[in-house]
């Protein structure tokens, strides 16, 4: 039995968006799960000791939005180990939104099939830094059966990288393939904004009212956000997560965040980067966004985290994302970097800077003890035993 404790901290950050803070100075974790958050919590004989030093802890972010192929490489950018430079942003999960740019991808609804299932069950088997992949985003193709997607949700597939993304645009077949994908339990995110990859073409409201996507991915661009009125559709007229994310357009971040007020959707926000991308590898994305949610769109800073972690995984059902007894623990320690006006971690993000990282654990085992890439944290962790 591995047993870890985390006291003296400053603020526990839950990352549910209703009650995004929770009381007590004291997290028990133990055999990589939750067991016990308060205070006066006593570990057992040869337990690990982590002193946060006032440090704020929230969940392990949840990129709801990345491209990765196979293996800690892009393509696109020729970048290597980008993936494990992510977990010392904070991510401990990222959601494939479609192996799209593999080298050679096949088009054809075989070749789709396949890559789904190698993707989802290839990174079932590597944690590159201990990153958790949900791999094998369905890029839709022509010819695909409902036979299809029974066969990939048996093979591992659990949902559909962006509908629309690719040169694929018959809209009522797409409309058809999405119904059996939820049949089949699959989550449906859909591309929504300007042309990104060749063949890909605008998609705006029209288009999603027709597929009835689980999640409207980068309503703020990826990398061109569609019209306001389109946003206000998506908003107003589906039930779909709201997704912004890094390699977009911040400008319009506020005024999707004041629609999504205005219709009582704030906690339909998820947020995710769409890298590796044409904007490129940002291994600080999550980190960033959320402080562009929290500066510039006027959302507590611990409810722009809840978006980051425990909004995203209520869609994808993942044993993680908030800090509660039974769920893996994987967590986040940060505070005010060096030099920084603010006082806290939360502050810092709610004046749009980005927060220094003293801590990062995965299945409650520390893996990143000081980030090699954000600012360092004004007061470092402390461990013992």
């Amino acid at each position: 039995m591995s047993e870890t404790l985390i006291h003296n901290i400053g603020q526990i950050v839950s990352g549910d968006f209703a009650a995004p803070l929770i009381q007590g100075d004291a997290i028990l974790i133990r055999d990589g799960a939750i067991r016990a958050i308060g205070g006066g919590l006593r570990p057992g004989e040869g337990a690990t000791i982590i002193n946060a030093k006032g440090g704020i802890v929230t969940p392990g972010l949840i990129d709801s939005h990345a491209h990765p192929v196979f293996g800690d490489y892009s393509p696109r950018q020729k970048i290597v180990d980008f993936i494990a430079s992510c977990v010392h942003g904070g991510v401990t999960r990222m959601i494939s939104a479609g192996e799209a740019h593999l080298p050679g991808r096949p088009s054809g609804a075989i070749g789709a099939k396949s890559l789904a299932i190698a993707g989802a069950q290839a990174w079932g088997n590597f944690r590159p830094g201990g990153m958790k992949v949900q791999g094998g985003g369905l890029l839709l193709q022509a010819g695909l059966t409902e036979a299809d997607f029974e066969e990939m949700a048996t093979a591992g597939v659990k949902h559909l990288g962006e509908v629309g993304l690719g040169g694929y645009h018959d809209w009522d077949r797409i409309a058809e393939m999405t119904r059996w994908a939820k049949r089949c339990g699959m989550i449906v995110m859909m591309h929504i904004g300007g042309a990104s990859i060749p063949g890909s073409d605008a998609i705006g409201a029209e288009q999603a009212l027709k597929a009835q996507p689980h999640i409207a991915s980068h309503l703020n661009g990826g990398p061109t956000a569609p019209p306001l009125a389109d946003i206000k559709r998506i908003i107003a007229e589906t039930e779909a997560a709201l997704e912004i994310i890094q390699c977009g357009n911040a400008a319009i971040i506020p005024r999707i965040l004041d629609l999504a007020r205005q219709y009582d959707a704030l906690n339909r926000v998820i947020i995710g980067t769409d890298m590796p991308s044409g904007t490129g590898v940002i291994p600080l994305g999550m980190l960033r966004t959320i402080a562009w949610v929290s500066a510039l769109g006027d959302i507590p800073p611990e409810q722009a985290i809840a978006m980051a972690t425990g909004t995203t995984a209520a869609i994808y059902n993942l044993p993680a994302g908030r800090i509660a007894p039974g769920l893996e623990a994987d967590l986040v320690i940060m505070d005010a970097p060096i030099g920084s006006a603010a006082s806290n971690a939360l502050e810092t993000l709610k004046i749009g800077d980005t927060p220094g990282l003293s801590g990062v654990l995965i299945d409650g085992e520390l893996v990143v003890q000081k980030s090699a890439n954000t600012p360092p944290a004004r007061h470092p962790i402390e461990l013992s035993q």
